[in-house]
Order: structure tokens, then C-alpha cells, then sequence
């Protein structure tokens, strides 16, 4: 038994070390080719140009860069699927729903709602705290510099973001869950059962203060990051949870099983990884469920809602 170990541990050790090199060479390549070729020159090029065109203006450069540019990257997506939501159309994406006969089609009353919501929390809340953030992007003296940063860096800055919405997102959302904040706060929220993605922000104004807005605006405030991350950090964010929250399991896109599942079953999958998640036990369910065997990017056309299927009720 002994001996087996040993082998096993060595192999297992030759495995890990040659995927780690390959990986590295690869995440190298990638990053040479993208900053050298693809972004630096283009990109630092338009840079200019935009700063030049606004004078310097950091204020306004802020607001497009932090506010228009991400707003406009939630509403264009979700304008896509809303199309999808209230119409039916195209089949091609209806095809795809996670929970199958529910918004087919949307409710529209309910619907109005919360654009009204997303809309007063987007102009009343997002908006207004984007001016102290304003000042302290300032302070670091790197927010507005003319050199953009590198590809390479952007890439830990990233990781360094997503970490710290993590961990921040996690525990505020497992704290609106308490008895007596959810009652008050993020039942609202919880109204939809299937969620569809412009319900990412539909929220209680406090839940969107500290489960929506702070867990994102943190990561860039404590790396003193630079305009064009930041705006880029936002849009990726404002995406990604319309994605977890779309109703549609869609090819070659994330999956949003793990926080639909949250919307179905109420008391698993708090966070926006899964690995506090994995770590407290709060998954335990959903990976007793076929939403966890349907937890993976989709590389067919054939939706997996049908590939694999719920099992049968019993009174069926």
C-alpha cells in the first residue's frame, strides 16, 4: 500500500507541475500577444485620443467610463433578453430556459416594476456613489494617468476584484438573509423565483448599497485603479450577474444554474464563485441536484434541460 502511494503521489505531482507549466505558458503567450499586438498599441493609442477629446476632464471622463459605458453594457444585453422574455422570440434562446414553463411569457406588470426599480437604483444609488469614489480614485493619482496600464496587470487586478466581490457579496448576502433583514429588505428582491437578468439589481436600496454596489466598487477603490479597468471591471460585472440571473442556460456562455438554483431554493448558493459556498456547506443541496450536473458551459446547441433532464415528479 505503501509503494502505491508513493507512485500515485508521484504521479499526481508530475501531473500537477506539467499542467501548472503549461498553464503558465499559456497565460504568457496570451498576454504577450494581447498587449504587445492586440492592446497595447491600439488601445493606449485611443486612450489618448479620448483624454485629449475631453480636455482632461476627469470628472467627465469618470462618469462615462464608470457609469455610460457599464450602463450601457447591462441594458444592451438585457435588452436582448427582454426581447427574448416578453415575446417568446427567437425560439432560439427561449430554447434554453432554466426553469422550464415559467416567463413563457414574462409578466408584464411584474416586468414594469422592476425596470422601475433597476432604473431609481442605477440614477439614486449607483450614480450618487460614484462621486466619493470620484475622490478617492483622485487621491491615488493613477486613476486618470495617461499610460494605460498592462494586459498582465489587468489581469491580477481582475482576479483581485473578483476575490474581494466574493467574499463581500458572500456574507452581505448571507446577512439579508437573516430573518429580520429579509423580511424588510431582500424579500424584494426574492420575488422572482426565475429570475430574468434585468432582476440582477432589483432590490431593497440597502441590498443595493451593500450586496450589489459596494462588493464591486471596493477591489478598484483599494488598488487605486486606473479609469479604463475600472469601467471595463463594472460592465464585466453588471454582464455576468444578468447572466447568473437570465433564466436561459445559453452556449458558450457562463453558467447561471448555481444562483437560479439560489432563486428556486432560497437557502443555498449565497456567493458568486461557489468556494465560500463549498467552504461553509451552503451548496450541500444543490450538488445532490441535476442543476449541478447542468453546471457547466454549454458546448452544444442541445439545451440541457433536455440532455439532462429533471427526474420525473411522482405523481407523473
Amino acid at each position: 500500500q505503501g509503494k502505491k502511494l508513493s507512485h500515485a503521489l508521484r504521479i499526481s505531482a508530475y501531473v500537477f507541475s506539467a499542467g501548472l507549466l503549461m498553464f503558465t505558458a499559456l497565460v504568457n503567450s496570451v498576454s504577450w500577444f494581447m498587449q504587445n499586438i492586440t492592446l497595447g498599441n491600439f488601445w493606449q493609442t485611443a486612450w489618448l485620443e479620448f483624454y485629449d477629446h475631453m480636455e482632461g476632464d476627469e470628472w467627465t471622463i469618470f462618469l462615462i467610463g464608470a457609469a455610460l459605458v457599464p450602463a450601457l453594457a447591462f441594458w444592451g444585453f438585457n435588452g436582448i433578453l427582454l426581447v427574448a422574455d416578453i415575446t417568446g422570440k427567437p425560439t432560439f434562446i427561449t430554447r434554453y430556459r432554466i426553469q422550464l414553463g415559467k416567463n413563457d411569457p414574462v409578466d408584464t406588470k411584474k416586468l414594469w416594476k422592476a425596470i422601475y426599480t433597476v432604473l431609481g437604483n442605477q440614477f439614486f444609488i449607483s450614480f450618487p456613489m460614484l462621486v466619493p469614489m470620484f475622490y478617492i480614485m483622485k487621491w491615488w493619482d493613477s486613476t486618470f494617468s495617461k499610460e494605460l496600464p498592462t494586459f498582465q496587470w489587468f489581469l491580477v487586478e481582475l482576479s483581485i476584484f473578483t476575490v474581494v466581490e466574493e467574499i463581500l457579496f458572500y456574507y452581505s448576502h448571507r446577512l439579508v438573509h437573516h430573518p429580520v433583514l429579509y423580511k424588510h429588505i431582500h424579500k424584494k428582491h426574492h420575488e422572482w423565483t426565475a429570475p430574468i437578468g434585468v432582476v440582477s439589481i432589483y432590490a431593497h436600496p440597502i441590498e443595493h448599497i451593500i450586496s450589489n454596489t459596494l462588493p464591486v466598487m471596493t477591489g478598484p477603490m483599494i488598488m487605486g485603479s486606473h479609469i479604463v479597468s475600472i469601467s471595463a471591471w463594472f460592465s464585466i460585472a453588471l454582464v455576468t450577474t444578468s447572466i447568473s440571473h437570465c433564466g436561459y442556460h445559453l452556449p458558450l456562455l457562463p453558467s447561471p444554474e448555481f444562483h437560479d438554483f439560489h432563486h428556486l431554493k432560497f437557502n443555498q448558493c449565497y456567493g458568486v464563485l461557489g468556494v465560500l459556498d463549498f467552504l461553509h456547506g451552503t451548496d450541500k443541496m444543490f450538488r445532490q441536484s441535476k442543476a449541478f450536473e447542468r453546471h457547466k458551459v454549454l458546448l452544444s446547441l442541445t439545451p440541457l434541460s433536455e440532455s439532462i433532464p429533471d427526474p420525473p415528479k411522482k405523481d407523473e
